[in-house]
């Protein structure tokens, strides 16, 4: 066994050579995780100014700090963009950059319609500022709006970052690729898994647990997994899925005005109005001052 500092970091830039996997490239380089989650706090605190903040924030300041703030995330945001485009040329990283500061309103006014559909959809909520500051749906949701954005204008890598971010902060995995339309609400929100190539109507609901996936993947000749395709499934205006259910395939669409119970599989279409729920499960209830050795209470 070896037993020297010097042989053991030799053997780890041995594997190194060997199996890659390290960022070593000259500049620009590649984008860091530390940059991308300061990144995601920097568009969370223009989106909701003083929400993310160590408190509220003065009337008086707010236009200042805001072009202080729009300054700062832009030069964050160009240096970003070139580790990820793979190109010190700034040209093209400031043309991007500029595009998202001029849709960040359209964002805020979108987002403005989750925070409805939570307070409308979640008896619990009391007042809109407790959503802003406590829901982990809308942090998570507004990450993924701004990250759609940037995948939509063929930025890489950065877009996967920033919503593995909140995936991490709050449980729900959203790709940036997912299309996701006004007033979604996710109660309570654990576990949730939206896939790239889904399409989420307007007014849509969904509770913790829910997956909205692949039915299977395609292979090459060689065994290898086809990349791209439509994979995930459509979701209609006005659906709501119950915890826990499953909806697989890039074929299926689960009609508008539809309910999805909770724990049902499903990998097929649904009509507009329907109702679709898990029969096979049964519950029995009995007595427990009746109960005998002889009388199973399993459920």
């Amino acid at each position: 066994m070896d037993l020297t500092p010097a042989r053991w970091a030799q053997k780890l830039i041995d594997s190194y050579r060997e199996d890659g996997g390290v960022n070593t490239s000259n500049e620009p380089g590649l984008p860091s995780k530390p940059e991308i989650a300061s990144l995601c706090l920097q568009f969370m605190q223009l989106l909701f100014p003083g929400y993310h903040d160590s408190g509220s924030i003065g009337k008086a300041e707010l236009s200042g700090l805001t072009l202080d703030r729009v300054n700062a995330l832009n030069d964050n945001l160009r240096r970003v963009f070139q580790c990820a485009l793979s190109s010190q040329d700034d040209v093209a990283a400031t043309a991007t950059a500029a595009k998202i500061f001029n849709e960040l309103p359209a964002i805020r006014a979108m987002l403005q319609t989750d925070v409805e559909a939570a307070y409308e959809g979640d008896p619990a909520a009391r007042t809109h500022d407790e959503i802003i500051l406590s829901y982990p749906c809308l942090e998570a949701i507004a990450i993924q709006r701004v990250a759609h954005f940037l995948y939509r204008h063929d930025i890489p890598l950065v877009p996967r970052m920033m919503t593995e971010w909140s995936h991490t902060m709050t449980g729900i995995d959203i790709h940036p690729g997912a299309s996701i339309g006004s007033h979604f609400f996710i109660d309570h929100g654990t576990g949730v898994v939206i896939g790239e190539t889904c399409r989420i109507g307007a007014h849509v609901k969904l509770y913790h647990g829910v997956t909205l996936g692949a039915r299977s993947f395609a292979k090459d000749d060689s065994g290898r997994i086809r990349k791209g395709g439509k994979r995930h499934p459509d979701v209609e205006d006005g659906v709501t899925i119950y915890p826990n259910a499953t909806v697989l395939g890039g074929e299926t669409v689960i009609g508008r005005n539809s309910t999805i119970g909770g724990n049902v599989f499903l990998m097929h279409s649904v009509p507009p109005n329907s109702l679709v729920s898990n029969e096979e499960a049964q519950v029995r209830v009995v007595n427990k001052a009746a109960k005998s050795d002889n009388v199973d209470y399993s459920i």
